[in-house]
């Protein structure tokens, strides 16, 4: 470890990206405590504190939105329009086209189309976040001048970070928006561990002990997630100089979690919208409309209804983002015209079938995994009874993942350097 620290170190433009990084990070955490003028946020950091479906969003914004920062929406628009376009590429087969067939100039054009979508999500996402802590008289009455005004600073906010994110990707070390993500994560660390020190109960030691235990297996457990692959063995024949015929043998890596944190943030976006709409509705001046949207809100507050559904849809939209994400038909189309066939298995539609039957064999596994992972946090406390023990989720997921890319990035500039040297 100290001998990498040492590489590292001595690596004059390696040194110089991660520094710039962390100067990157340090705007980041000052622009997410600048509060947008006109607000309480005393009073909006206690309905935070009480709510989990908003604190999962202000994890996302790196304390922002709990904050009202000028950043309050956090990159969270942009990742949304990425979905959005991803999902656009099976309905628009000419955007398809431009992202993987187009070369580099397509790849900028389709991110340039993202950049665009991000605006007016931003704009709408954040009209709608006031209006809601307005409907739980967080906010008190805006004039229409202050509505704009919040809305604006906050897309620009939004805006911001996501040049921030593609200056970490250019120069730095990694994906931007994964590692802005991370910070806003990894900096809420010290709160939870103060909440912990400061509720430290000695007759519940062995609570503690255990909780430690299923941290360290949590992470071990989301390694092996995230590094876990299939590997088909691939036949690829070959023609020798001699005449004679030959083969290379090759393998089809399947990874066993391919959707990675975005079905969580799917099944998120979904969970979040009936008690937004039940929030918003409860102070209908219709009788009947107030009491429906009460039930909704009291349905989804009680934990074993929200963590069942919950754990439902991400399963659901593991399978159907790994879906999205690969398609056996185009896979076993190029295997065939590269003269590439898996053993035992004829080309064509028989391979497509093999292909099929395995990703879902993977996925499922994968998908119940990272359904326990999001609804690790319900179960740990309704164990414990100790609200400061948060555990898994979405959080410890993306810090794991992103460690990793970073950790294999910093490696492969090492060996490259090693490489160089000869």
């Amino acid at each position: 470890m100290l001998d990498k620290l040492l590489q590292i170190y001595k690596a004059k433009d390696l040194r110089n990206k991660i520094l710039f990084i962390l100067g990157i990070l340090v705007i980041y955490r000052i622009a997410a405590n600048i509060p947008i003028p006109g607000t309480d946020t005393e009073q909006i950091k206690n309905f935070f504190d009480d709510n989990q479906l908003f604190s999962f969003l202000n994890m996302f914004s790196g304390g922002g939105l709990k904050n009202i920062s000028i950043v309050m929406l956090g990159v969270g628009p942009y990742i949304t329009a990425s979905i959005i376009m991803q999902l656009m590429t099976m309905i628009f087969p000419s955007l398809d086209q431009m992202n993987k067939e187009e070369g580099e100039a397509g790849r900028q054009k389709f991110n340039m189309i993202t950049r665009y979508l991000t605006v007016p999500l931003s704009a709408l996402q954040a009209f709608g976040m006031i209006a809601l802590l307005k409907s739980q008289n967080v906010i008190g009455d805006l004039t229409v001048f202050n509505y704009i005004m919040i809305v604006l600073i906050a897309t620009t906010g939004t805006i911001f970070l996501m040049w921030l994110g593609e200056l970490i990707t250019e120069k730095g070390i990694g994906n931007g928006v994964s590692i802005l993500i991370f910070a806003g994560i990894v900096i809420g660390l010290p709160t939870a561990i103060k909440q912990i020190i400061a509720t430290w109960d000695p007759t519940q030691a062995l609570t503690y002990i255990g909780f430690l235990v299923l941290t360290v297996m949590v992470i071990a457990g989301i390694v092996i997630s995230n590094e876990g692959t299939r590997n088909i063995p691939i036949t690829f024949a070959r023609r020798m100089r001699t005449g004679l015929s030959g083969s290379v043998e090759s393998f089809l890596p399947l990874k066993v979690n391919q959707a990675g944190v975005i079905p969580i943030i799917f099944a998120m976006s979904i969970m979040l919208f009936p008690g937004m709409i039940s929030g918003v509705l409860a102070n209908s001046s219709n009788p009947t409309v107030a009491t429906w949207a009460g039930r909704v809100a009291d349905l989804f507050a009680n934990q074993w209804f929200y963590g069942v559904v919950y754990f439902i849809l991400v399963v659901a939209f593991t399978f159907f983002y790994t879906a999205v994400t690969f398609d056996p038909k185009s896979v076993a189309e190029n295997l065939q015209r590269q003269g590439g066939f898996i053993a035992n298995i004829r080309p064509g539609e028989p391979t497509v079938e093999y292909l099929n039957y395995i990703v879902n064999r993977i996925t499922l596994s994968g998908a119940i995994f990272l359904g326990l992972i999001a609804v690790l946090p319900f179960i740990v406390q309704g164990l414990t009874g100790i609200k400061t023990l948060t555990i898994g989720g979405t959080g410890i997921l993306i810090v794991v993942s992103v460690v990793i890319e970073i950790i294999k990035q910093i490696e492969a500039q090492l060996v490259m350097r090693k490489y160089d040297g000869f």
